[in-house]
């Protein structure tokens, strides 16, 4: 199926159907992700071929003016690079305007890995900063067309992913998490808003934004239009009741296409286009020129791992930015922008000035790729010991009750 994908997508106008490619080296797709770069995916590049806007210091300064809070360091070091209309929903906050948060999963897994939980911190930091309402969609439909799945392991594996999301902190009174297999049937709403999205989008136009061919089975040329539906209020009417509210995924770059489209179909439904702030990708201990795999236990530190075992796989896996030899390594230094334990720490060590520290020493030689890892090891033990403490509180009806259909705190209905 990935090899099928149209990768080397431009903008597209949903209501023209010769969509521009062109040959890259990045594969960028929301089923495969490949560069053949050590330093990973050029994501310049990809902001210029999806056609999203950079994440830059004037929209930072913006937000930390509108909001009053320092912007989080997964913004400021450009793990979130890119964005889709980010300025419209801080001036709806300017002017007290309601809008909501929209994320997902696609559980094909029963333990998440690191990289999973990217989306979910800054998602709980964007609510707990602009205080809205937040829908999680878990895909387990999707998971079950696309892999080797049965139906009710797909919703066995959505349901466990719901306690990894829910122990990231989210509150119950503002936070709506469902599973496709269980919701879309109890909610006429929803399926009414996916209906009407896919008669606004031909096969031919489905096939230039995700590259389907002849040999697919219907029900995946059908889903874009279950991803699209939660970016409009009225699915959702027990929380929003008649309101047409704007919503604001933080998402991975690769889930752009969905939204592409869903951006394009939004103004001839009458709804407000969904705005979006886009992640790098997390990238394998093997090096960055894949993501990490849920699939594969040696690329990946799963939040199931214990101390040992993430010891041991950083120790063994994590690719190193390092020279051959100490000797070589302390008079040229070690390679930051290739070197997994420096990648990973950007994404979870969150003082600067020492990250910046590190930085300079084993860029300089100074520190050695062994004292790398171990840096590494010691920030990410302490993180996953605490997310595994507060899986462990997360019941069964606690899931029951994230995911049963209600009013929020909000007054919308």
């Amino acid at each position: 199926m990935a090899n099928e994908i149209v990768t080397a997508i431009k903008h597209v106008d949903i209501n023209n159907s010769n969509v521009n490619c062109e040959d890259e080296s990045d594969v960028v797709n929301p089923w495969n992700v490949v560069s053949k770069s050590e330093t990973g995916i050029d994501y310049d590049k990809l902001i210029k071929r999806f056609g999203s806007s950079k994440i830059d210091d004037e929209l930072l300064d913006r937000f930390e003016k509108v909001t009053g809070h320092p912007v989080h360091h997964l913004l400021r070091r450009g793990i979130f690079f890119s964005h889709r209309d980010m300025h419209q929903i801080l001036t709806m906050y300017e002017q007290g305007k309601p809008f909501y948060l929209y994320t997902g999963r696609g559980p094909s897994s029963s333990s998440m890995h690191v990289g999973h939980l990217i989306p979910f911190i800054i998602t709980k930091w964007l609510q707990d900063v602009f205080d809205v309402p937040l829908v999680i969609q878990l895909t387990d439909d999707e998971k079950f067309l696309w892999k080797d799945l049965q139906v009710d392991e797909a919703n066995q594996l959505a349901f466990e992913n719901a306690k990894d999301i829910i122990a990231c902190g989210f509150d119950i009174e503002k936070t709506f998490i469902f599973c496709d297999f269980d919701f879309i049937g109890q909610c006429p709403d929803f399926y009414r808003n996916m209906i009407k999205i896919g008669k606004c989008v031909t096969y031919n136009q489905v096939k230039g934004i995700f590259g389907f061919g002849d040999s697919d089975v219907i029900g995946k040329i059908s889903f874009p239009a279950v991803q699209a539906a939660p970016s409009f209020s009225s699915s959702f009417p027990f929380i929003f009741g008649k309101a047409n509210l704007p919503c604001l995924i933080p998402c991975a770059i690769d889930q752009d296409p969905y939204f592409r489209m869903t951006r394009d179909v939004a103004p001839r439904l009458g709804y407000h286009k969904p705005a979006l702030l886009h992640s790098s990708f997390f990238p394998a201990l093997q090096g960055a020129q894949t993501k990490m795999s849920a699939s594969d236990s040696n690329t990946s530190i799963f939040l199931t791992d214990t101390p040992k075992q993430i010891k041991n796989k950083i120790n063994k896996h994590a690719f190193s930015g390092g020279q051959a030899t100490i000797e070589e390594h302390r008079e040229k230094g070690g390679n930051c922008e290739v070197d997994i334990s420096y990648q990973y720490l950007r994404f979870f060590l969150e003082d600067d000035e020492e990250l910046k520290q590190i930085e300079k020493n084993y860029s300089s030689g100074e520190l050695l790729t062994g004292e790398l890892k171990k840096k590494l090891i010691s920030v990410l033990q302490p993180i996953i010991a605490a997310h595994q403490e507060c899986r462990a509180k997360v019941t069964d009806q606690i899931v029951r009750d994230f995911m049963t259909p209600r009013k929020l705190k909000y007054g919308y209905c």
